[in-house]
């Protein structure tokens, strides 16, 4: 089974870059989006081709928005905020019903579109899309201490959220897999210039630290990293800025974090990364992992 995660920065501009061209040759069984950043009356007919959407595009206008594609319609969705809009293969978006997730943390975020989560209706597997909020780089960033303790926040509800969704994902008899922009590189493996990013958001020492209270050999497995061991990157983000995509001075952020027995399963690891900068689709590039589930 192959599946992909996607920061599409804009779905309508990613569509004029080439996304249902790659996509539609791809070969993905399961695709996580985020930052899919339009209005479901403004969603473009064409923009998901022959899959089933699970969005919640929230209430922000032009920001955020996560979504599972999937070959199938999936049979439980779960979110921060509801309701969810569904489109059937080839169909019209609609709203409907999703369970509602309770957390103390992550209720701010309710409105937002950063997380949802389906069971698959082919496979004994629970797939979440997450757009992890970008935060600051407080105290070393004056006036950003808001946006850094908004952050903070997301990663103690989120951290707890990940326990109890893999936990039920396996009362189910289902492993789990969640997706996404995390927008926090763990080590100095993910990204390129690291000494001078030290003090930058998505590198701080405390989010570096949270990422790896995720981890753990009964907890959840960073699948990328466990197929590419000691090696930079393989980087998923890169600034528009300069000449950061030419040399590679990218981000590793985009993760697939599995249940270790998914985990196990895992077979093959990549970026799809473009060939130059004017194919670009986005800022990231599709991160692809082949599971050999049955």
């Amino acid at each position: 089974m192959r599946i992909a995660t996607h920061n599409v920065n804009g779905i309508r501009a990613t569509l004029r870059r080439g996304f249902r061209a790659f996509w539609d040759t791809a070969g993905a069984d399961v695709i996580a989006l985020q930052e899919v950043r339009c209005r479901v009356a403004d969603l473009p007919p064409e923009a998901f081709g022959d899959y089933h959407v699970t969005l919640d595009a929230g209430l922000l206008a032009g920001r955020n928005g996560v979504a599972v594609l999937t070959k199938s319609a999936p049979t439980r969705v779960r979110t921060l905020g509801e309701p969810v809009t569904t489109i059937a293969r080839g169909g019209l978006p609609e709203a409907s019903e999703a369970e509602r997730i309770v957390n103390r943390d992550l209720s701010a975020f309710a409105g937002e579109g950063r997380y949802v989560e389906v069971d698959l209706a082919d496979a004994p597997l629970r797939v979440a899309s997450l757009y992890l909020p970008k935060g600051a780089a407080w105290p070393y960033e004056p006036g950003s201490k808001d946006k850094y303790d908004r952050k903070m926040r997301f990663l103690r509800g989120f951290a707890r959220q990940l326990t109890t969704s893999r936990r039920e994902a396996a009362a189910d008899g289902r492993e789990f897999l969640v997706m996404g922009d995390f927008n926090v590189a763990h080590t100095t493996l993910d990204l390129r210039n690291w000494r001078s990013n030290q003090k930058s958001e998505g590198f701080l020492p405390e989010e570096r630290e949270w990422f790896g209270t995720l981890l753990g050999p009964r907890r959840m497995v960073d699948v990328v990293r466990a197929l590419h061991p000691g090696v930079d990157g393989p980087y998923s983000w890169w600034s528009w800025r300069g000449q950061a995509f030419a040399n590679d001075s990218g981000w590793r952020i985009d993760y697939h974090l599995a249940s270790p027995a998914l985990a196990r399963s895992a077979v093959h690891a990549f970026v799809a990364r473009e060939d130059g900068y004017d194919a670009r689709m986005s800022d990231h590039a599709p991160v692809f992992v082949d599971y050999a589930l049955d």
